[in-house]
């Protein structure tokens, strides 16, 4: 992944601007990452926040770090985050001090006798209710443990919720480094893209995709859909789609999106064939299929070589590349290739490359690739949003630069 200089515009104030030396800083970071019992599985998103991190340590900040993990209903001890501590104690090479809470006496105790050396972890968010929420009590209890505020979770920077926005009520607020660069990033792709453009959306559902798909039917010159969702285009096209995974709902969104394409300077691109399997498994009986209508009894689970070459050939084209989603049933290896052969030409495209997060990011790294693309965003959900040009409540609650 790039390290150069990013290039899209952030209006909001920088932690580079924030005079910390001796103060407590309060980071939102986004340490959800997959767990195996006390193992950190990907720390990728550990070491993203690094860069802050060593900033405001080296500013002479004491650090203290707030997350969720997974889906807590109640205080799970498996989704504590004592194996998020302990890795990263061994990233940072710095002693992390896990407080036994979220909130409340205990904690403010270990913030206030922590070294200034010490970086402070505190407790999974979500073990209080009132964080999804957005709760005013809990914001205030969050902005009592420090003298200021940053950012960096941009993964959850389209929450409102009491870690994201409500905290940023009570303090000055300020961007991380990494939350200011995935705005820049996206945001250039989407405002300054150099031509072509070339969008690739794969996935499951038009419905998670299709304010995406409006925005860049006006932006993109190449708009390029594989993935299950290309079945609800085929349906809508009165195609036969068989057994495949079909999103009924999306059907008339992908009939709305055809006519929208066919009045725009943009070209729309769905698959030309397939790979179909009997069932969804890795064992599956399966095969090229030379066309779209799937028969019946079968399931389209991957795009196929055609389409596979006619894709990589747009994408090695293109100026800027954004792609998010896979193009079909990538985890399972009879059905990997369509997905392969796209993310092999993002990462070795010529042009500006931006992967959206979510299952891209994962297909990525599952190809040894994720070192060879521009920007792998962090978060999947909020690149989105912010690429169809919503606010991200948790970007707007910092201060403006």
């Amino acid at each position: 992944m790039s390290t150069g200089t990013s290039r899209g515009t952030f209006a909001k104030a920088s932690v580079r601007d924030a005079e910390v030396e001796g103060r407590t800083v309060l980071v939102r970071v986004d340490f959800n990452v997959p767990l195996d019992g006390d193992r950190v599985v990907d720390d990728t998103r550990i070491r993203a926040a690094l860069p802050t991190i060593v900033l405001l340590r080296e500013r002479g900040a004491k650090v203290v770090l707030i997350s969720h993990l997974g889906r807590p209903k109640h205080r799970e001890p498996e989704l504590s985050m004592a194996p998020v501590a302990a890795r990263l104690g061994e990233l940072a090479d710095a002693e992390v001090v896990l407080a036994p809470g979220v909130v409340g006496d205990d904690v403010r105790k270990v913030v206030a006798g922590a070294s200034a050396e010490a970086i402070v972890l505190v407790e999974n968010s979500r073990y209080e209710p009132g964080e999804k929420a957005n709760d005013p009590g809990l914001a205030r209890e969050l902005a009592a443990l420090a003298d200021l505020y940053v950012n960096d979770a941009f993964g959850a920077a389209h929450r409102a919720h009491a870690t994201t926005e409500g905290v940023a009520r009570h303090l000055d607020a300020y961007a991380g480094l990494l939350l200011e660069r995935e705005v820049r990033e996206l945001t250039a792709v989407r405002d300054a893209p150099r031509r072509p453009l070339c969008v690739v959306l794969g996935g499951a559902k038009v419905t998670d995709k299709i304010g995406v798909l409006e925005a860049f039917l006006g932006i993109a010159d190449e708009l390029l859909i594989g993935g299950a969702m290309c079945f609800s285009f085929f349906r809508a096209q009165g195609i036969a789609t068989g057994d495949s995974l079909v999103e009924e709902e999306g059907i008339a969104l992908a009939r709305d999106v055809l006519a929208r394409a066919a009045d725009s300077p943009c070209e729309l691109r769905l698959p030309e064939d397939l790979v179909i399997g009997d069932r969804f498994s890795a064992d599956a009986e399966h095969r090229e299929h030379d066309g779209v209508a799937v028969p019946e009894g079968w399931m389209g689970l991957d795009i196929g070589p055609q389409t596979s070459e006619a894709f990589a050939r747009v994408v090695k084209a293109a100026g800027t590349v954004f792609w998010n989603g896979p193009m079909g049933a990538f985890e399972l290896a009879p059905f990997a290739a369509g997905t392969r052969a796209v993310a092999e030409a993002v990462a070795g495209a010529e042009g500006t490359t931006v992967v959206g997060g979510g299952d891209s990011a994962a297909a990525l790294a599952a190809f040894g690739l994720a070192d060879d693309v521009d920007w792998l965003s962090t978060g999947g959900g909020a690149s989105l949003e912010l690429m169809e040009g919503r606010e991200l409540p948790g970007v707007e609650a910092l201060r403006d630069a």
